[in-house]
């Protein structure tokens, strides 16, 4: 399991990765490449095929173990990293069951925005022209400029969502010195690629089960109910939990389902 996007295995994933454990399952909470204690270089950036390849390597590592049965494994994706677990769901067929907790599709709003409000060839083209230009600047610089984490002090006009984000990465609830989010985040070029490589382009292919956790009052709801409308077959579900909004999914153990996803490992894992 992994995620969320710019968070570290000590976060949400770890927490995820314990409980799962306590109830009888063996677990692995992973750093993605280029950040926390994982390798790659250059640091802090993203990659929908690197980052999809790292749920990959988990399960080539999990399948050779001699206490796993290589036909009994599920990942869990988190936020940015629910949109790569189904992406992985896509092309990995050793994957029996995904659950996508509270999740993103980074490519869509990286090209699009957040909720859409940046759907435009010119705001693309506009978007691209900027970090193009970061890219030449830190190729004379030799260093990479970072993009900050969640803004702190949080602006008293700040989105809600924003707010919630500040909750979480910037307070003792879930504050962790190598998670981006919590600090310096991401490099400005960091995301880029995701602007014209679309992950959830073959979810519809699916054949494995999945299961999608959403806070109804979340605002990234939306990514879970279209991504369900693609999906195909009768293992697939979507699952709203009333009142709960988006960092409710990363931590909070009265909202986060533990024992509905017990059930769909369980049963699709048996």
């Amino acid at each position: 399991m992994c995620g969320p996007f710019g968070a570290v295995k000590e976060q949400s994933s770890g927490l995820y990765a314990q409980t799962m454990a306590e109830r009888g399952y063996l677990t692995i909470a992973f750093d993605p490449s280029f950040t926390g204690e994982s390798g790659g270089m250059p640091r802090y950036m993203a990659s929908p095929d690197i980052n999809t390849e790292d749920f990959q390597a988990a399960v080539d590592f999990l399948s050779v173990q001699g206490n796993v049965d290589p036909e009994k494994i599920g990942i869990i994706g988190i936020c940015g990293w629910g949109g790569m677990a189904l992406n992985t769901a896509a092309i990995d067929t050793r994957v029996k069951a995904t659950v996508a907790s509270t999740m993103y599709d980074m490519s869509r709003v990286n090209a699009k925005g957040y909720f859409d409000g940046e759907d435009s060839e010119e705001a693309r083209y506009e978007k691209k022209k900027v970090l193009n230009a970061q890219r030449t600047a830190d190729y004379r610089s030799g260093t990479y400029q970072r993009a900050g984490g969640v803004v702190d002090p949080l602006p008293e006009d700040a989105p809600f969502f924003v707010k919630d984000y500040h909750d979480y990465y910037k307070t003792a609830r879930g504050y962790h010195k190598r998670s981006l989010n919590s600090n310096e985040g991401w490099n400005t070029i960091g995301c880029m690629s995701f602007l014209n490589q679309p992950i959830l382009q073959y979810s519809s292919e699916i054949r494995s089960a999945v299961l999608l956790i959403h806070g109804d009052k979340a605002h990234s709801c939306y990514f879970s109910k279209d991504a369900f409308q693609n999906l195909k077959g009768d293992n697939k579900e979507l699952m709203l939990i009333p009142g709960a909004v988006h960092t409710d999914l990363y931590d909070k153990m009265d909202v986060i389902p533990f024992d509905k996803m017990d059930e769909f490992f369980k049963k699709y894992l048996k």
